[in-house]
């Protein structure tokens, strides 16, 4: 059976479709599983031993119906469910099944707070769409795939991480969904004296920098007795060497964004930082130990389902007022 799954963005909306990618190859007898995306995410789909082929919105859409056409798939399970994959599903005219988005619901809470959204992971929802596969739930979490050549050893990094580090994912899409940088400064003084990775794209690499000066600049600090020692990792990995970075951490702390996911996907204990959006929505850390670090009880959040370039009430509290309350695990060296 040819399945095709259509899934056009982002990093963590795809790593959050792995255990439908794995349940249908592992569960539909004689499944062929093809996975349709945008170019940039090829490279994170391709390493995955369970997609048989990844196609890429790489011109038209016509293009890529017509290039879709060639392979006459048995069935689309669409795990986006927008115009444009409604589309391709109109127009390859196959059986198909789409994930429940839970619009209504979100807009509801956003614009009313009123909260009717059931307490439901997006990914049981995304494998709730290929159910009539007879696809179920294996219980094994996400999956991620480091190609080989792309692990970063530990013997590049600083001395002093050698014995083990806090990886730090500072970026998000949205600004609202990231902490300012005196609230950065915080929290890593928070985790010193643990060595901080800080990880994210090449947008977050100036944040990166100041940060890393103004704890360096803060003496005494303020926030505990001594500064943490801080590697600076905004751009200058690639993405699955970054994956590789959060694999061996000893914990996380991230925003809701790609990388939290990425590291659910190795287990990893994950303290997940929230905003202007709520954990409600379905996208919190999936089947690992975490803790949500929000603001409760503000009147104006969730202000979007998504984020903003600024608070549009102006005062940013949902993450100025931040208490940053970490419960530390102990180092590897006991630390």
């Amino acid at each position: 059976m040819k399945i095709l799954v259509l899934r056009f963005s982002s990093i963590g909306d795809i790593v959050l479709t792995t255990p439908v990618v794995r349940a249908l190859a592992q569960q539909v007898p004689g499944a062929e599983v093809h996975f349709a995306t945008k170019p940039g995410y090829r490279s994170l789909l391709e390493p995955n031993s369970h997609i048989t082929k990844v196609h890429c919105l790489t011109g038209s859409l016509g293009e890529l119906v017509e290039a879709l056409k060639t392979e006459q798939f048995d069935y689309i399970i669409d795990l986006h469910n927008n115009l444009r994959t409604r589309l391709i599903k109109l127009r390859l005219g196959v059986k198909s099944s789409s994930f429940d988005k839970l619009n209504w619901q979100k807009w509801l809470l956003v614009n009313f707070k009123i909260d009717k959204l059931p307490r439901v992971h997006i990914v049981q929802r995304y494998l709730a769409a290929a159910a009539s596969l007879g696809v179920k739930d294996d219980g094994q979490g996400l999956d991620y795939f480091i190609p080989a050549g792309q692990e970063v050893a530990l013997a590049t990094l600083p001395a002093a991480f050698a014995s083990g580090y806090v990886a730090v994912a500072i970026g998000a899409q949205h600004a609202t969904k990231r902490l300012p940088l005196e609230k950065l400064v915080e929290l890593c003084h928070k985790l010193a004296p643990r060595p901080i990775i800080l990880l994210g794209g090449p947008e977050d690499a100036t944040v990166a920098e100041a940060l890393i000066a103004a704890v360096s600049q803060e003496n005494p600090p303020t926030h505990s007795s001594t500064n943490p020692p801080i590697h600076q990792g905004c751009g200058r990995y690639s993405l699955h060497q970054s994956a590789s970075l959060l694999r061996q951490a000893d914990f996380v702390v991230s925003h809701d964004t790609g990388l939290m996911h990425i590291a659910a996907a190795f287990g990893k204990e994950i303290f997940s930082v929230w905003g202007n959006t709520v954990p409600a929505f379905g996208m919190y850390p999936y089947r690992t130990e975490f803790k949500v670090l929000e603001v409760e009880g503000l009147s104006c959040r969730p202000c979007s389902k998504i984020g903003f370039a600024k608070c549009p009430q102006g005062h940013f509290k949902c993450m100025r007022e931040q208490t940053l309350n970490l419960e530390l695990p102990p180092l590897r060296d006991g630390r």
